[in-house]
């Protein structure tokens, strides 16, 4: 057969996904941009395009402590028969791609290839160029029916944070960060705490800001923080949903887990985003966390999209 449109590898990518899963969003076919550049394989009869990007990220950043510096991603599209053997083909030229853009050996830097949870064609394949799933964009639709809710935990109380509880939530973040770390999506770098402490101060400067604290027979042991739907717009695009509320992250201090902080809190952030009227929540977990990857699926979400990645981007 000839050529495959890119119209028609975006259209067939995008019913072979909605197959799958009914809240992944549509696909376009991908257009060159700034550091961006489109590349395109066919095997046999399947055919693949992908939009190959670069992210530098400020160091400063309040979302640098959870990424590498250097992100290199393809997003993907595979249309025909044969999907995991075209992958295997993009993967290839996306290879020899990066071995001219990218430094070789440096840890600040990973090569990232968003995928469909659900869409198991071409893990093995992943794995074969040295990827592997690291982080998780997990959904919750609205007020989904999950085991008994805490509202009545013993010992635990929920308020809005305030200014003075900074130092609290600093140390809460630090220690999500550092357990997080373990598992191989971000490096440990200094200024992490000054970075939190900053946007954590920023957030609590709100005239209402969007963190909560869990204090445990009067102590403060856990804190949930969200953004509300018109405010995602940075992550709404990747579920099919008008209204998106995202979970920016819950911390549970290590004396107070399995106490039921964990699940109040999160019991809390849905009953906040689903009065706001969210048709989903979304969160970023780590896939291989073995605390967190449970503890939200017991909380009613599951997996959309998966982040598999090779750090360095080229080795």
């Amino acid at each position: 057969m000839g050529p495959m449109h890119s119209d028609v590898i975006a259209t067939e990518h995008a019913a072979r996904l909605a197959a799958v899963d009914s809240l992944l969003p549509g696909s376009t076919p991908f257009e060159a941009a700034e550091n961006a550049v489109v590349l395109e394989v066919a095997t046999g009869d399947s055919a693949a395009s992908g939009l190959a990007s670069r992210v530098q990220v400020d160091r400063d950043a309040p979302n640098a402590p959870w990424r590498a510096l250097t992100e290199h991603r393809l997003d993907l599209q595979l249309a025909g028969p044969q999907p995991a053997a075209v992958l295997d083909a993009l993967l290839t030229r996306w290879d020899e791609h990066l071995r001219a853009v990218a430094e070789r050996g440096d840890t600040e830097t990973a090569a990232i290839v968003p995928r469909a949870s659900r869409d198991a064609a071409g893990a093995r394949e992943m794995l074969h160029h040295g990827f592997a799933p690291l982080r998780v964009i997990a959904v919750r639709p609205a007020q989904r029916l999950v085991p008994a809710t805490p509202l009545g935990t013993p010992g635990v109380k929920i308020r809005r944070a305030e200014p003075d509880d900074l130092e609290t939530a600093v140390a809460l973040g630090m220690e999500l960060h550092s357990y997080d770390a373990q598992y191989g999506t971000v490096n440990w770098r200094t200024g992490v705490e000054d970075i939190l402490a900053k946007d954590l101060a920023e957030q609590l400067k709100r005239p209402e800001p969007p963190l909560w604290i869990a204090e445990l027979y009067g102590r403060p042991l856990g804190m949930v923080s969200v953004q509300h739907p018109g405010e995602t717009g940075w992550i709404s695009g990747r579920v099919a949903a008008s209204r998106v509320g995202y979970l920016s992250s819950l911390a549970v201090a290590e004396a107070a887990r399995s106490s039921g902080v964990g699940t109040a809190l999160a019991t809390h952030a849905h009953q906040v985003l689903d009065e706001e009227g969210a048709d989903v929540v979304l969160l970023h977990h780590a896939a291989a966390n073995p605390l967190s990857t449970p503890f939200w699926y017991a909380q009613g979400y599951r997996p959309l999209w998966t982040y598999w990645q090779r750090r360095p981007a080229v080795r």
